[in-house]
């Protein structure tokens, strides 16, 4: 078990759901753990303090610490103070989990604005304000000569990485994450910081009316949305400072480093295309059509072609 004494993590959105298995797996291998979460509704509305207080309660009861934080990481001036507050409290901050989220599903068509702009806030930016601000701190730690080793996990989706219907607005975020992630780890590399993402699969409040009558029973469970956090906990160990600007599809005992977007299809014409003569060789590539759930649907056969025209 990766030891991880003395470090200190933050994880957002750490009340309930993956965010509070990540809070406690940390804590259990020594982190001192500042829990953030609002306590607001899967919608985003409202606030509840109870929720981080009662993992901190859990942290406390086995021995560990950790203090509750309510600030919002959508927020620029939330994720700074909530960045400074473990610094603070703590004397440093070595682990940033991103994982604070809200669900507001809607087909794309009856989708509103304030479902959009409220999605990406909490999801997007929520990720880029805690992530620009403990970078500067690690940065200034560089700079100064220290030794960094700093860990960043973010939290995309599978709806980011593979698309989900009716969920335009969250699974744009989720995509965002993933490129943002691959983006910070090229940067903060420099400054002795991984940054890693995972796509979770999990029983949660957000995942209940798709996954609800998929109730514990006896043996595994692959539900269970602990087994996302033992991959936060390896990755924060460190022994995983060259492993960074990976995505991590976990799905009960299953991890799958995701290859993201990749050469595919190949197309060429040594003297450049015009309509007619492209459409005909998409036509002849794709005679039956090409789609996402088709896609999707063939990810597990091997292959692709490429049409090359002189």
């Amino acid at each position: 078990m990766p030891a991880l004494e003395k470090k200190v993590a933050i994880v957002t959105g750490a009340g309930r759901g993956i965010g509070r298995e990540h809070a406690l797996a940390l804590a259990r291998v020594g982190a001192r753990v500042v829990v953030n979460d609002l306590g607001a509704s899967l919608s985003g509305e409202g606030a509840d303090s109870t929720p981080a207080a009662q993992v901190v309660a859990e942290i406390e009861g086995f021995g560990g610490e950790a203090i509750a934080n309510a600030d919002d990481v959508a927020d620029f001036g939330g994720a700074r103070h909530l960045v400074e507050t473990a610094i603070e409290r703590f004397g440093r901050l070595d682990i940033l989990v991103n994982n604070a989220g809200i669900l507001r599903d809607r087909m794309l068509v009856n989708m509103d604005e304030g479902e959009w702009d409220a999605v990406i806030a909490v999801h997007l930016k929520g990720h880029f304000g805690p992530t620009h601000h403990a970078a500067l701190h690690w940065r200034e730690q560089s700079k100064a000569g220290e030794e960094v080793r700093a860990r960043v996990i973010n939290t995309s989706s599978p709806s980011g990485v593979f698309g989900n219907v009716g969920q335009a607005n969250y699974g744009a975020a989720k995509a965002g994450i993933a490129a943002f992630s691959l983006i910070a780890a090229q940067e903060l590399q420099r400054y002795g910081v991984t940054v890693n993402c995972l796509a979770p699969n999990a029983r949660t409040r957000m995942t209940e009316s798709a996954f609800g009558a998929l109730a514990a029973g006896e043996g595994f469970d692959a539900w269970d949305p602990a087994h996302n956090s033992h991959i936060v906990v390896a990755l924060c160990a460190d022994e995983a400072q060259h492993i960074t600007g990976q995505v991590f599809f976990v799905m009960g005992g299953t991890v799958n480093a995701l290859r993201g977007w990749e050469s595919g299809e190949l197309f060429v014409s040594e003297g450049g295309w015009d309509p007619d003569r492209l459409l005909a060789a998409l036509l002849e590539r794709y005679p039956e059509g090409v789609s996402p759930a088709g896609m999707l649907a063939g990810m597990t056969r091997a292959g692709g072609g490429s049409v090359q025209l002189g």
